[in-house]
């Protein structure tokens, strides 16, 4: 026989549905710049390869370098480090899990309000705790 249970209802399904979507685009957006950070690191070594294979083939006099290639793969691989890094920065620094200089700095503290308070009502009293200025 079948238990009187509440089941649940398709808004239930659907928040679970969204959170589901939702840490799926948050490993999109750290696979992504992975993604890449690897790219530039194989064309840099295939690069660097293709310029040692060359010194071995003797029918080229001088061997050239793939600058634009490389300088390509070097700036995919930093942007993508640089993401990955700065995200894993910031999720330590918002655990507190970071050294005490990389913390966030605490913004001064604002100042009391019990002197603005206190001048006010002396205004409103007709007394002042400030001296007559002179003329």
């Amino acid at each position: 026989m079948m238990n009187d249970e509440h089941i649940p209802t398709g808004d239930l399904f659907m928040r679970q549905d969204t959170h589901v979507i939702t840490r799926f685009i948050a490993i999109l957006l750290l696979v992504i710049p992975g993604l890449l950070a690897t790219f530039g690191f194989l064309t840099m070594k295939n690069v660097i390869f293709d310029y040692i294979a060359d010194h071995g083939n003797d029918s080229l006099a001088a061997p050239s370098f793939g600058w634009l290639p490389f300088l390509g793969g070097f700036v995919m691989f930093a942007i993508g480090v640089a993401f990955i890094g700065g995200w894993v920065f910031y999720r330590d620094r918002k655990r507190n899990y970071v050294a005490p200089r990389f913390r966030k700095k605490k913004g001064p503290r604002p100042a009391s309000f019990k002197p603005m308070i206190d001048q006010q009502a002396s205004a409103r009293d007709g007394s002042s705790s400030e001296p007559p200025a002179s003329s």
